[in-house]
């Protein structure tokens, strides 16, 4: 996959597919900061990446959990945050978040600025947004260091 680049989706099942292509480029360690606004496609993309990824389970948003682990026998532990009810950088500390970034695994990020400080150097930006071609279509935007 290459380096930086931009795409537009026409629909949620694009989104998907596009979070299925992606995770052929991912590897354990891999951080993935997923950027937008509410409904611009974020868990969408991240349901694609764990589907890539062989994770069977059902991939929901972790807004009240704030983390969910997946399993994969190809890629060990998918780790998916969403930190969208964190108020400040201590409570993102306070939940362990110090401690997932150690682990083995792959991270995936919803709401990262609310952690942004905290991020690893060497993080995967995606940026997601509303496309004015159409109400279902996402401008996505990856880059990649």
């Amino acid at each position: 996959m290459e380096r930086d680049f931009s795409v537009t989706t026409k629909n949620e099942d694009e989104t998907i597919l596009l979070g299925v292509k992606l995770a052929s480029s991912l590897m354990d360690g891999d951080v993935v900061a997923l950027y937008g606004d509410l409904g611009s496609g974020k868990t969408r993309l991240a349901k694609g990446i764990c589907r890539g990824l062989g994770v069977n389970d059902m991939v929901n948003s972790p807004t009240f959990m704030i983390v969910n682990e997946y399993h994969s026998k190809s890629a060990g532990i998918i780790y998916h945050f969403d930190l969208y009810r964190m108020k400040s950088e201590a409570e993102v500390l306070q939940m362990g978040y110090d401690d997932y970034m150690e682990n083995r695994g792959i991270v995936l990020i919803e709401w990262p600025e609310h952690a942004e400080r905290m991020l690893p150097e060497n993080i995967i930006k995606i940026h997601l947004s509303h496309s004015d071609e159409c109400e279902d279509c996402r401008w996505i935007k990856i880059e990649r260091p």
